[in-house]
């Protein structure tokens, strides 16, 4: 995943924009950068590997030797980024979030074929560079903006700078948000509605979806509107989105809680305590005991001054353990208890499985599980999310191809989503016993809808039920 930020300021914007990117650091943890332009001096840029250490201490010497009233930055788990970019257009830097399917169609029909790419460690190209060659082949920035969003199959967002001011254009679909914020001293842009509201900016507008805007210290100026059609990504309330944060007017605290409420009205387990894991499913879980009256509880509680973000070394044998190592138990709360706890959801399974033997281990009676989403049947095709992952290693894709004796069909997948189903309620068993929880009770996809609370037709919902 990844998210930027971007100031414009009648002022030195280096401070705001340092902070601003800081507070997008729960979506990426591989690598960050900072752009800036300053009349005087220019351009300016930064790019550190922030997989070892925070933002703030990576970029503590930019935040005073670079400065500018124009800048933008963004927090990675992939590409590095922003990169600057001289062509006909001039010099700019350009960010991008989002994730190109089509990158070989695109070089075979878009990009001249002499053109050359810097590749990535990995061997792939950079995209955020392929997103500015494709803007290149257009006259102006906004026509190659839109060429850009109207040929990229999966998502594209972005933010641009130039002399002149910041370009922002949110997805064709509005997958990933955007939104900017005022104050006197100018305007900013960012993925995180929170990012800014401590640097003094007031909320002045979230762009729709396929909207393009450029601004400067002096104003926001649409240079395309918003699109009808929306599909917001459902997991950046469930998962990725900071507590703090709003996306079309939900935050994702409270869609938590409901997820929590909806949970609890649907289930019949008495345990004693009920308990969020940590920093995601807290919320859902006081949303749960606050409807049933089971109290909350915290039998984990995370281990912060050292683990602010999703750190994972290059230790991959003991990747499943390093994962969970920031939650440190509390035995006195484990000890002869049932426990139910909720986790944002069940990807692979297998950290859940072992926290549930440890708990076991510990002397707890009980451990239900429910996840504050349905069961995960299908691979995103349209973010980069961290937590995406080849669709065989997906718990409930095992046991469907179990069930099914073969590989099963796109088709056969999606007639396990009905909650409803006999399919669907052996899948769930099935899961059960394979992860050797006492029970187990997903949030039904209705009730998660109903949790968020906007026209469901605007939600993309594809990791859990197949449909585009």
């Amino acid at each position: 995943m990844g998210g930027f930020f971007g100031a414009a300021s009648h002022e030195d914007c280096v401070f705001d924009l340092f902070f601003g990117i800081d507070y997008h650091s729960h979506l990426g943890t591989r690598r960050a950068g900072m752009a800036v332009y300053d009349k005087e001096h220019g351009f300016d840029k930064a790019i550190h590997n922030i997989e070892n250490a925070p933002f703030r201490t990576k970029f503590e010497s930019e935040s005073v030797s670079m400065h500018g009233t124009l800048g933008i930055g963004c927090i990675s788990d992939y590409e590095a980024q922003p990169i600057f970019i001289r062509s006909h257009h001039g010099s700019y830097a350009i960010t991008t979030v989002g994730k190109i399917n089509n990158i070989p169609q695109i070089l075979k029909d878009v990009i001249d074929p002499k053109t050359h790419f810097f590749e990535m460690q990995n061997g792939e190209i950079n995209p955020t560079e392929l997103v500015a060659a494709i803007i290149d082949q257009k006259e102006n920035f906004i026509d190659g903006i839109k060429y850009a969003q109207e040929i990229v199959d999966g998502s594209l967002s972005m933010l641009i700078l130039t002399p002149k001011g910041i370009y922002a254009a949110r997805d064709k679909l509005g997958r990933t948000p955007i939104v900017l914020g005022q104050k006197e001293e100018g305007f900013c842009a960012s993925f995180e509605s929170f990012a800014y509201l401590n640097l003094g900016y007031r909320d002045y507008k979230e762009l729709g979806p396929g909207e393009i805007v450029v601004f400067d210290a002096d104003g926001v100026k649409v240079l395309s509107a918003p699109g009808d059609k929306m599909k917001i990504c459902t997991f950046l309330w469930v998962y990725y989105g900071y507590p703090s944060s709003s996306y079309e007017g939900i935050s994702v605290e409270k869609m938590r809680y409901n997820c929590g409420r909806l949970l609890a009205r649907r289930d019949d387990a008495q345990p004693d305590i009920v308990a969020g894991i940590p920093d995601s499913g807290t919320a859902h879980a006081v949303g749960y005991a606050n409807e049933s009256g089971i109290p909350f509880s915290r039998p984990f509680i995370k281990y912060t001054p050292t683990w602010p973000r999703s750190f994972m070394p290059t230790y991959q044998s003991k990747r499943n353990l390093i994962a969970k190592m920031k939650l440190i138990p509390v035995h006195d709360l484990i000890a002869g208890q049932k426990l139910l706890l909720i986790d944002d959801s069940i990807v692979r399974g297998t950290q859940t499985r072992e926290t549930t033997e440890f708990l076991y281990e510990s002397g707890a009676k009980e451990v239900h599980i429910r996840p504050a989403c349905p069961p995960i049947l299908f691979g995103c095709k349209y973010l980069n999310f961290s937590r995406s992952t080849s669709e065989m290693e997906l718990i409930a894709r095992q046991v469907i191809n179990e069930l099914e004796g073969e590989t099963a069909s796109d088709d056969t997948v999606r007639s396990y989503a009905d909650p409803d189903s006999e399919k669907y309620e052996k899948m769930v068993q099935k899961i059960c016993e394979r992860l050797h929880f006492t029970s187990l009770r997903y949030h039904r996809l209705d009730d998660m809808i109903a949790a968020v609370g906007i026209d469901p037709d605007k939600l993309c919902t594809y990791c859990w039920n197949g449909v585009e």
